[in-house]
C-alpha cells in the first residue's frame, strides 16, 4: 500500500482528492465574502433558485441533477474526461458548498469589510490551486471543467488560460440574463479574468512537479 501511494496513480488519487475538496470549500468562502460567487456558480444557482421555486429542490440536489445532465454531454464529447473527479463534483460538491457556507455564516456571522476582502482572497487562490491539482491528477474533471479543457486539448493546450475566460463570461452573462445579478461581484470578475492563468500558473509550479514526484539520487522519479 505504501509502495502504491508513493507511484504515480497513488499522487493521481491523491491530487483529485485534495482538489475536489478544496475547490468545494472555497464556494463557501466565496460566497460568504458576498463579493459574488465564481462564474460556473452564477449560473448554477440563478438555475438553482428557479429550480426551488418551481420543483422545491434544494441547491445539492439541484446542482446533482445539472451535472448529471452535462455529463451526457461530456460522455459524448470527450468521455476521457469523466472520472473518480467527475464523480466526486456530481455528487459531492454541491452539499460541501452549501456545508462551507453554513460554517462560514456561524464562524463570521456579520464580517466587515477587511474579513470579506481576506475571504475571497483564500477562495480564488485556494480554488485555483485546488483545479490546477486535479485537473493534473486526470482522473476526471467536472463537467463544466471538461469544456475548457476539451476546447483547449483540441486546439492548442497553450489557449486554455483564453478558452477559460470565454467560457467564464459566457456563464456570467447568462446568469445576469436569469436573474442572477445579486450573484455577481468584484469576486465573480476577478475569477472570471484571472482563474485560467492562476491555474496554468499553479499547473505548472506545483501539481505538475507533484505528479511527476521528485527524483532520488540513484532512483528514478
Amino acid at each position: 500500500m505504501e509502495k502504491w501511494f508513493r507511484g504515480e496513480m497513488g499522487r493521481r488519487v491523491l491530487m483529485t482528492l485534495f482538489g475536489v475538496l478544496v475547490c468545494a470549500f472555497s464556494v463557501g468562502l466565496f460566497s460568504h465574502s458576498g463579493m459574488g460567487v465564481d462564474p460556473f456558480q452564477v449560473l448554477a444557482q440563478s438555475l438553482g433558485r428557479h429550480a426551488k421555486t418551481a420543483l422545491g429542490l434544494d441547491y445539492g440536489t439541484f446542482y446533482a441533477l445539472l451535472n448529471l445532465l452535462m455529463l451526457v454531454g461530456v460522455f459524448f464529447w470527450d468521455r476521457h474526461k469523466i472520472g473518480l473527479g467527475t464523480v466526486m463534483n456530481v455528487f459531492l460538491v454541491g452539499y460541501i458548498a452549501a456545508f462551507s457556507q453554513d460554517l462560514m455564516a456561524r464562524l463570521f456571522p456579520d464580517p466587515g469589510l477587511p474579513v470579506r476582502i481576506a475571504l475571497l482572497a483564500v477562495a480564488v487562490v485556494v480554488m485555483c490551486f485546488g483545479s490546477a491539482f486535479y485537473f493534473t491528477g486526470d482522473l476526471g474533471v467536472s463537467t463544466y471543467d471538461a469544456v475548457a479543457l476539451t476546447l483547449s486539448e483540441r486546439t492548442d493546450t497553450r489557449y486554455f488560460k483564453y478558452i477559460r475566460i470565454a467560457t467564464d463570461l459566457l456563464c456570467v452573462g447568462t446568469g445576469w440574463l436569469l436573474g442572477g445579478a445579486d450573484k455577481i461581484g468584484p469576486g465573480t470578475l476577478i475569477t472570471a479574468l484571472f482563474m485560467g492563468p492562476l491555474i496554468s500558473l499553479f499547473r505548472r509550479t506545483a501539481a505538475e512537479p507533484f505528479r511527476r514526484g521528485r527524483s532520488r539520487p540513484g532512483t528514478p522519479s
